[in-house]
């Protein structure tokens, strides 16, 4: 599944791709640093990919291609 977020806002839609351009096996292990669940494939406001934290209610950045997982960088969604 891919969520789309537009102004804090997530919306999801039934696509199987993966949007972050990781590899398959490193995108399953990629997990949520606060807590722990498996992250799932967004694009955020500024058509950048992203990483969200359905539980935490946390959006990670991605640049140049690298998932920034920490919480501080994180931004809220509402899902």
């Amino acid at each position: 599944m891919t969520q789309t977020c537009e102004t804090g806002a997530c919306n999801a839609s039934d696509d199987s791709a993966n949007n972050s351009g990781l590899a398959p096996v490193v995108r399953a292990l990629l997990r949520c640093p606060v807590t722990g669940e498996a992250l799932v494939d967004a694009v955020g406001p500024d058509g950048a990919p992203a990483l969200l934290s359905l539980g935490a209610g946390l959006a990670y950045p991605m640049r140049d291609g690298v998932p920034v997982l920490l919480s501080h960088e994180a931004e809220p969604f509402t899902p």
